[in-house]
């Protein structure tokens, strides 16, 4: 079985829905993020750079345990264990990888920094905020683009690729995004989010999760706690 330590954000979500999809067995431990659990040193044993989510495989690779951290790479190796969601061909493969790294490089940095500025920060920094909402909105440009000639994200099937972007788009709202500018995407993000999988992943840990308005949970994500873990 699967040992998840995770929490429901976006990244989380990613690896709680590449499990469903799969059918893999695994058991949820919750990182309470807000709380200061990625610092804790059994965790950080297994996720070095404290963020969620982490994975531990008893039956790893050549039968012998592995544990994994970073959401793309998890994902990789979930399709890589069982097979699915990552075509076979070479040229398929390369085609979902190219837009998995658009995600983990350019979809959840860039809309994280969105949520932050939009949401998150104790003052309003009307050219940070002005920065990052055009970027999600060029993203959005790009995915919907890339979707009026495609039917998923990665090519004529859904993969990884589609599971990585789905989730951070599920914040839309406060990304400032209109959706009626991006009716390709629209329609892709529908159907996404009607696989059962998908619901039933994006479930995992969501009653746990509380909103962040605390002096106190605003340090622990964003302020010193995070570089004394470091030092």
């Amino acid at each position: 079985m699967i040992e998840l330590y995770s929490w429901a954000t976006p990244n989380g979500h990613k690896v709680h829905i590449m499990l469903e999809e799969c059918g893999l067995p695994y058991r949820v431990h919750p990182v309470d993020i807000g709380a200061g659990d990625q610092f804790d040193p059994d965790f950080l044993a297994i996720s070095p750079n404290n963020k969620i989510p982490a994975i531990t495989d008893p039956d790893g690779p050549d039968g012998k345990p592995i544990s994994l951290f970073e959401s793309g790479a998890i994902l990789l190796y979930l399709a890589g264990k069982t097979g699915r969601l990552l075509p076979a061909d070479t040229a398929g493969k390369y085609e979902v990888l190219q837009w998995l790294m658009f995600q983990m490089g350019g979809v959840g940095p860039m809309l994280g920094q969105a949520h932050h500025f939009r949401i998150y920060a104790p003052e309003k920094v009307p050219y940070a905020i002005d920065r990052y909402t055009n970027e999600a909105k060029r993203l959005y440009q790009v995915m919907n683009k890339r979707l009026a000639r495609s039917k998923y994200i990665g090519g004529p099937t859904y993969s990884i690729a589609d599971i990585a972007i789905y989730p951070w788009l599920r914040s839309w709202k406060n990304q400032g995004i209109d959706w009626s500018d991006y009716p390709h995407l629209k329609g892709w993000f529908d159907e996404i989010g009607a696989r059962p999988a998908v619901q039933r992943g994006v479930e995992v840990l969501a009653a746990r999760r509380k909103p962040i308005t605390g002096d106190k949970e605003r340090e622990i994500l964003f302020g010193q706690s995070q570089l004394n873990q470091h030092r």
